[in-house]
């Protein structure tokens, strides 16, 4: 009888670059005028914010780069920001969608 590991649990911080793993996609529907997250047996409908986020999200930029750019484009604060991407982007890290 075989035990598999745990999983380890991917944690979020603001100096974590976050990606999507190869076998998640975002996609536009253009039918529908919206971005889907496709993952196996999986679909996520992401708000626009949240896909503004995602597509930063390359693994190259740290959470704190993510939010400084942001703050610029939007004219809010980075500590809020920041505070905000990294909520998000853990809940999507523990549903397997982003890794760091």
């Amino acid at each position: 009888m075989s035990e598999t590991a745990p999983r380890q649990r991917t944690v979020i911080t603001a100096v974590s670059k976050p990606a999507m793993p190869p076998h998640i996609k975002m996609r536009h529907d253009a039918g529908r005028g919206r971005w889907l997250i496709l993952a196996p047996e999986r679909v996520f409908d992401p708000d626009a914010i949240a896909v503004e986020v995602l597509k930063l999200c390359d693994g190259a930029r740290t959470v704190h780069d993510i939010a400084g750019q942001l703050a610029k484009d939007y004219n809010a604060p980075p500590e809020e920001i920041e505070a905000d991407i990294i909520a998000m982007l853990q809940d999507l890290a523990d549903k397997g969608v982003v890794k760091a």
